[in-house]
Order: C-alpha cells, then sequence, then structure tokens
C-alpha cells in the first residue's frame, strides 16, 4: 500500500542557515558574464544557439542571411531533409497513422516502403508484449509518484537490470535498445499514472495490456480508458502530436543533454533517463501545462471570454505580473529559434478546431484563436518588443489533451513519448561518428586565497 506519509520534505532549521551562506558564495557578479564574454545558456547575444556539433537527422530554419543581417521568416521544420508539412500531408486521412512511419525515417534517414514499415511495426508490437508482468507489479506499481516524468525515469533506469547486453554501445544493441523504448514509453507513463491514481486518490485501478494492431496513438488511449473506446479522429490527433514532438534539433536541452551524456560512452538507459530529466523542467516540456493553467485562470476571471477588450485587459494584467503566477509570461507564445511562426503550431491549430468541433468546445478553441491573435501585439505594447512572437506547439497541445480527457500528469510524459525517437536518433548519431566527449569550457574567476587551518578561523 502506498504510504503517504513517508515524506522527505521536511526543512531543518540548519538547512535554512546553511543555504543562507550557500546563496552568498554561490553569486557570481552579471558584469563578469560580458567580461569574458560568456555565451550563456549557450547563445550569442542575438539568442542564436553557439553552434556545437552536426546532425543530418532534423532542421529548424526561421531565418534567413541577406548582406550579413539576419532576416525573419516562416519557421521550417526538416525532418532528414524533409519538410514536416509535406510529411504530414502524406497520411491526413484518418486511418493513416503517421509516427510509426516518422520514427523509420528519424532512426534509418529514408521513408520506408510498405514492407519496411510493417517490419518496425512488427516489431514496436512484439517489444509492447515484451514488459514483464513482475515490473509492472514490483518496479511501478510498489512505489508509485506523483509525478510521470519522475516514475518514468526510474522506470528507465530499472530496465537496465533486465538488459544482459545492458552496456554494450555497438549500434546493433543500442538500436535494439531504442526501439524497445520506443515501444514501452506509452506502458511506462500510463501504468505509472493508474497506479498512482489508484493509490493516492482511491480511484479504480485497471491495467489494459497492449493489442497487436493499433498504432501507438491508438494503444495510448486503449490502455488509458477504463472502456478502452476512442474515436477515429482522437486518435488521429494524438498521432499527429506526437509527430508534431517527435523531433526537434540537437540543440534543444533534452537532446542536447542526450549527446553530452552519449559521449561519455554511457549505457542508453543513463543517458536516456538524463533527457527525460530534463525534459522534465517547466522550461522544456512542462509549458503546455502552464498554457492550460493560464486558459483556466483568464475563464476565472474574465465574464465574457467573446468580448476581446476584456481577454486584452487580462492578458495586460499577465505581462504586467498582476495576473495568473506573476511571472509576466503569456505562455505558449514565442519561442527560442521561431520567430514569425512556429510550422508545429500551424499544422496542429486545422487538427485542433476539428476536435473542438467533435467535442463541442467551439467556444473555447474561439478563445484561443483570440488569444494567439491578441497576445503578439499585447507583448510588443507592454514590453516595447520590436518584433512580433507568434504560438509555439505548446499553445494548442495542452488544449489537444484536455479535450482528450488526458490527465494534467501525462502531458508531459506524452511528449517524452515522442520525442524518445528523436532521442535515439541523436543517441545513434554520436555513437556512429565517434565524437569527443563534449565538455565545454567553465571560466574560473574565484579569487585565489591562503588556506587557514581550523584552529586558526573564528
Amino acid at each position: 500500500m502506498f504510504d503517504s506519509s513517508a515524506k522527505y520534505s521536511q526543512i531543518d532549521p540548519e538547512i535554512l542557515d546553511l543555504a543562507k551562506t550557500c546563496k552568498e558564495n554561490m553569486a557570481i557578479p552579471e558584469q563578469l558574464y560580458g567580461k569574458y564574454d560568456v555565451k550563456r545558456g549557450l547563445r550569442d547575444v542575438s539568442g542564436q544557439g553557439v553552434l556545437t556539433g552536426l546532425t543530418e537527422i532534423s532542421e529548424i530554419t526561421s531565418y534567413m542571411v541577406v548582406d550579413r543581417d539576419m532576416i525573419p521568416t516562416e519557421g521550417k521544420l526538416y525532418y532528414r531533409g524533409y519538410n514536416i508539412e509535406d510529411i504530414v500531408s502524406g497520411f491526413k486521412s484518418e486511418e493513416a497513422f503517421g509516427f510509426e512511419e516518422v520514427v523509420y525515417l528519424l532512426l534509418f534517414g529514408e521513408l520506408p516502403n510498405d514492407k519496411e514499415l510493417a517490419t518496425l511495426v512488427h516489431m514496436l508490437e512484439k517489444y509492447r508484449q515484451e514488459l514483464p508482468t513482475s515490473f509492472v507489479r514490483d518496479i511501478i506499481m510498489k512505489a508509485p509518484s506523483k509525478d510521470m516524468m519522475n516514475t518514468l525515469a526510474r522506470s528507465v533506469l530499472t530496465l537496465y537490470a533486465y538488459d544482459e547486453k545492458a552496456d554494450d554501445t555497438s549500434i546493433e544493441n543500442v538500436l535494439r535498445q531504442c526501439l524497445q523504448m520506443i515501444a514501452l514509453f506509452p506502458l511506462l507513463s500510463v501504468y505509472g499514472y493508474q497506479a498512482y491514481s489508484h493509490y493516492h486518490d482511491g480511484n479504480s485501478l485497471f491495467i489494459h495490456s497492449p493489442e497487436v494492431g493499433l498504432s501507438t496513438a491508438e494503444n495510448i488511449l486503449h490502455i488509458l480508458r477504463a472502456d478502452s473506446k476512442y474515436t477515429k479522429l482522437e486518435a488521429k490527433i494524438l498521432d499527429m502530436a506526437l509527430v508534431l514532438h517527435a523531433e526537434h534539433g540537437g540543440g534543444n536541452n533534452s537532446t542536447f543533454t542526450n549527446h553530452v551524456v552519449s559521449s561519455s560512452g554511457t549505457d542508453t538507459y543513463s543517458a536516456m533517463a538524463a533527457s527525460l530529466g530534463s525534459l522534465k523542467g517547466p522550461k522544456h516540456g512542462g509549458a503546455n501545462i502552464k498554457v492550460m493553467q493560464m486558459f483556466e485562470d483568464l475563464k476565472s476571471n474574465v465574464k465574457d471570454w467573446e468580448n476581446e477588450q476584456e481577454v486584452r485587459d487580462y492578458l495586460i494584467r499577465v505581462v504586467n505580473k498582476k495576473a495568473f503566477d506573476k511571472k509576466g509570461l503569456i505562455y505558449g507564445m514565442g519561442h527560442a529559434v521561431y520567430s514569425i511562426s512556429d510550422p508545429r503550431a500551424n499544422i496542429f491549430r486545422g487538427f485542433v478546431k476539428k476536435l473542438s468541433e467533435e467535442k463541442g468546445m467551439q467556444k473555447e478553441f474561439a478563445l484561443y484563436s483570440m488569444v494567439e491573435q491578441m497576445a503578439p501585439d499585447v507583448l510588443m505594447k507592454e514590453r516595447n518588443l520590436d518584433k512580433k512572437v507568434s504560438a509555439n506547439v505548446d499553445f494548442y497541445s495542452g488544449f489537444v489533451y484536455s479535450m482528450l480527457g488526458l490527465p494534467y500528469e501525462l502531458y508531459t510524459p506524452i511528449f517524452a513519448m515522442a520525442r524518445i525517437a528523436g532521442w535515439s536518433a541523436h543517441r545513434l548519431e554520436e555513437l556512429s561518428n565517434d565524437s569527443r566527449i563534449i565538455r565545454p569550457a567553465y571560466k574560473a574567476v574565484a579569487k585565489h586565497k591562503e588556506y587557514v587551518p581550523m584552529k586558526d578561523r573564528k
């Protein structure tokens, strides 16, 4: 039984004093970063990422160079050289699911034919069936965590003990491990949520086994819902979310983490757990939850959602740190790479509209559309920005997950279920090119001091 009293949250008074000393001695003067030309966050002064590697897996474009000037353009995303818009157009029918095809493309660098795709799908189905019953009982059920990313990372690290070739970093073995994790991430995440929901909230516990013949998206809905029922449109839109989140360049935080850890020669389970730790952060994978929470706060504090002035006034209060979480951020707006547009948000928007109509949530969709149109202007005026920002993929993904009835706890794990495909491709690329261990430099700025023996200290 889950012991909710076993908590490690008590902070001793001594720690409070030590933390004060820690803060005082950890602060680095801001001006030193400029003095030593430190690229904070591995970005230059314009916000562009510092070049640290080469990749053939994906490409993001958002600027064009004209006479040495960086001119913002519509955002484009390419998987293995193929425009994501073209890829998506290839499986727009409700019967076609694309995530498995994208997995093949990212891992092997080429589009599969029918036979090649069928082989991959068969392997994923096989690996889904191979999660031991004892693993669910002994690992997931006995120590449920309120955070599914924690549960997922712990499960991934524990899988190491079930693998006789856990430390074998040959491409053949790593590929096998990656395919197994692509297959198992949905099970580990959903079962973890069901265990916590049962033991902590008292909800009925049910465990559905994955079914052969269902896509990854269909299996997620099948094992998550008590009645295992879903519509074709629901499965199609969840599949689209997986496609759009599967990969986003080598420089995003979780993928770069995978490159860094993989460059040390460590095992696949450690590399993927490290990526999960990065994705868990609210500045990375948790953004769609913040979007949802912001909209819930908006609906609670704006009497008429259809009144543009009331909505604008709310957004102005948010930007001026007077509403929602007082951070001054309109969540879902802006991106570290894209400027004029995020192609993933553009693609997603049409599917979101269809789902809102099926769910009778047109009013909510209209509110999202209004905020998407209004927020860039509000940000420009209130912050005196010289360029507009655009909605990113997280702006709509949380809304989609809410319409699908998915719990908040699974929002970020769904991101991981998709991005494990990209992480796998980048780990294989890192290992295939015999790269050096990644070790950027840090400038030491502490003054040299003379050591004082204990007996002479005051």
